[in-house]
């Protein structure tokens, strides 16, 4: 038989179905089974990282809740177990006085801002006019011509724009309007965390498998010890950011000096980019207000500040509990700030940070063995713990000694982890359901 061309039909032999992924290298084959899974991964995370943004207004103040919960945990422990306050008054003598101290440092940064603001307007005055015979007396020989074209470009772009201006104002309102909202959400959470933390997350644990509830709460453990470590940690490195640059400011005499202080501690919750940003309007202040000597002088005082802390301080008291690499840290940042603007530079480390110890732990590698292993979660209404514990044993023992385990020991209702000749010692689990009540 040959072909319409002319040519004769060559015959190939079948290749069995059973054998039709021999041909393919195992190399390949592998990679296609990865590829696939970490198509599905990503979507996953892209999923879920789009509903995050998504729930914004609402996820956002949790998260405030949870970094304030981690600070205000040893005081409410303080003033429950030195003062013998019960917990709900506790609770809520350290939301109480985290609110008012807030807001007696803002009344304060406002009355400065509103007493410094006269002096700052007669000063800027005198520092634009020097910043003008700078320019044109200066290595840049601006002439007085074009400097007062660029002003007249400058007041012409405003007037173009003063419906943008408007409806900005008007954004900047309603955004005013969602942090107000976001505050009362934090600090509700804040309150219940702290009253029924614990419980709250056994109810999370417990819609785990129970095989993995005890890995889980573990793992949940080291992730709470460095998210404290590293709020901790930047609450200092702002404060010695602020101070720094607030006394340096004083010195040099530039205006709203306290403010700017204020303004650096907020920035500085922003790893490496927010002290950037708020010692350049530290600088900029002092330009317009005090000239361009003074603007260098400020500026070496915001180098200094920012060397110290770089090179010292978050070394030092990062350390173990954190352990990231600055280039994570900066890629962490740029990410999160890619995906959700300010907000995900703000909160972008603190979620690498726990989520590397988690998986660290999850893969046995565990940053914090001295937390050890005896605290154990009591999942309400979703059996005993001691079967968790004994399933969580079983899945890290091999095969031999998984064997040796006695299933008599649960009890006959393996839901309940006893029945009514099951001799099994619940005496601890009763204090540990007893103590989280």
């Amino acid at each position: 038989m040959t072909t319409p061309l002319g040519h004769d039909d060559v015959e190939v032999a079948a290749v069995p179905p059973g054998r039709a992924a021999d041909a393919v290298p195992m190399s390949v084959q592998r990679a296609a089974e990865w590829s696939w899974r970490l198509i599905l991964i990503a979507i996953g995370g892209l999923v879920l990282v789009s509903g995050v943004i998504y729930l914004k207004l609402v996820v956002v103040p949790i998260a405030v809740a949870l970094l304030v919960t981690v600070l205000l945990h040893p005081l409410v422990g303080f003033l429950q177990h030195r003062l013998r306050l019960p917990r709900a008054a506790a609770s809520a003598v350290a939301v109480v006085g985290l609110v008012l101290f807030v807001v007696g440092l803002l009344a304060v940064a406002g009355h400065s801002v509103v007493v410094g603001i006269a002096d700052l307007w007669d000063q800027a005055q005198e520092g634009i006019d020097k910043v003008l015979v700078w320019l044109a007396d200066g290595p840049f020989h601006v002439s007085t011509v074009d400097m007062e074209a660029w002003i007249e470009q400058a007041r012409t772009a405003a007037t173009e724009n003063r419906e943008s201006i408007v409806s900005g104002a008007v954004a900047a309102t309603v955004t005013l309007g969602h942090v107000l909202a976001g505050a009362v959400i934090a600090l509700f959470c804040t309150f219940f965390f702290l009253l029924d933390g614990r419980g709250i997350w056994s109810w999370l644990v417990g819609l785990a498998p129970r095989g993995s509830r005890e890995h889980i709460h573990q793992a949940g453990r080291r992730g709470l010890v460095t998210l404290g470590a590293y709020t901790r940690t930047q609450i200092l490195v702002a404060a010695v950011d602020a101070t720094g640059i607030g006394i340096g400011a004083a010195i040099l005499q530039v205006p709203l000096a306290f403010p700017l202080a204020i303004l650096v501690f907020v920035g500085s919750f922003i790893p490496v980019v927010g002290a950037v940003l708020t010692g350049a309007i530290a600088v900029l202040v002092a330009l317009v207000a005090q000239g361009p000597f003074v603007a260098l002088l400020m500026l070496a005082v915001v180098l200094l500040v920012q060397q110290i802390e770089g090179h010292v301080l978050q070394p030092f008291l990062m350390g173990h509990a954190v352990s990231l690499h600055p280039v994570a840290v900066l890629l962490a940042v740029a990410a999160g700030s890619f995906m959700a603007g300010i907000l995900g530079a703000l909160f972008a480390v603190p979620v690498v940070a726990v989520a590397n110890t988690v998986v660290l732990y999850l893969h046995g590698h565990d940053k914090f063995p001295q937390l050890g292993r005896d605290d154990h979660v009591t999942v309400r209404e979703r059996g005993h713990p001691i079967l968790d514990r004994e399933i969580a044993r079983m899945a890290e023992l091999d095969s031999e000694g998984a064997a040796g385990f006695d299933d008599r020991d649960l009890g006959e209702e393996p839901a309940t982890g006893a029945d009514e000749g099951a001799a099994v010692d619940l005496s601890d689990a009763g204090d540990e359901t007893s103590g989280q009540r």
